[in-house]
């Protein structure tokens, strides 16, 4: 089982493309949220995320993970395929 993963980007946000980037290398399908301009849209992922709204913010399976920094940390520690393959932490 592989968990949901959702991404709330800009367009042309270098962090947002680099996080998707890992995502896509990963093979994992997402679902992203492009929010450019829609203030009402990042105020909600704000709440998601903790009061975070800095762009990309990064859900799996609901949990917040954070952003694109956060995203490579947990890739270089080795728990991001565990999160991405549905396995409890």
């Amino acid at each position: 089982m592989s968990a949901n993963t959702e991404i709330y980007t800009w367009s042309y946000c270098p962090f947002c493309v680099r996080a998707k980037a890992l995502l896509s290398k990963k093979n994992v399908e997402y679902r992203e949220y492009i929010i450019d301009g829609d203030e009402s849209a990042r105020d909600a992922m704000a709440e998601r995320a903790n009061g975070r709204r800095s762009l990309p913010q990064i859900f799996i399976d609901g949990r917040h993970v954070g952003g694109c920094d956060d995203l490579y940390e947990l890739e270089a520690m080795g728990k991001l395929d565990p999160l991405l393959a549905g396995l409890p932490s």
